[in-house]
């Protein structure tokens, strides 16, 4: 049983019910991760935002899914694991070997790559990355909008691996575990 209630459009508090329409309609679906975030409707819609304004950004949307792998797998989000596993192979039309890859910070495409690994270095040091990681990075064709960019998903996708962590809601998408 997760630990905060699942709310819906009909049950959310006012701005909330608005939240959750919105993002039902976008992706078709309303996965259980919003329905317990509506219990604040502050989060909800900083999750949302940020979301939305760096799916404007330059890493595609598979990489945004891969990238999401590598952060779910450290931190042990099943909820995660499970979500962009399903939409990394069936919107962003990943495939099913380069999914399975991202849980392990690598990819059979350098650029890609280099962007996981480094995202697993924010994620293992809080952020505390070296000149040299960069600098590899870099040297790897990783540009300085794109290290941006990762440490924008790095930092939505600890929020939503914590918050799927605490809150314990059910996965709703096809079930894939930490190892």
């Amino acid at each position: 049983m997760p630990n905060l209630p699942l709310l819906d459009k009909t049950t959310a508090p006012g701005p909330a019910a608005d939240l959750l329409a919105q993002a039902e309609k976008k992706l078709g679906r309303l996965p259980n991760s919003f329905r317990a975030m509506a219990n604040s409707p502050a989060l909800l819609q900083a999750y949302l935002g940020l979301s939305g304004a760096l799916a404007g950004g330059t890493l595609p949307a598979g990489v945004r899914d891969q990238l999401a792998l590598t952060v779910a797998q450290y931190n042990g989000c099943s909820y995660c694991l499970s979500a962009h596993s399903y939409l990394g192979e069936h919107v962003a039309k990943v495939s099913p070997d380069e999914l399975e890859r991202a849980r392990h910070a690598t990819s059979a495409d350098p650029h890609t790559a280099a962007v996981l690994g480094l995202a697993d270095a924010i994620v293992r040091t809080q952020g505390h990355v070296g000149a040299e990681v960069l600098d590899k990075a870099r040297a790897d064709g990783v540009t300085d909008s794109e290290i941006a960019e990762i440490v924008g998903q790095v930092a939505l996708n600890v929020l939503t691996n914590y918050f799927n962590v605490l809150s314990d809601v059910d996965i709703d998408w096809p079930v894939v575990v930490t190892v």
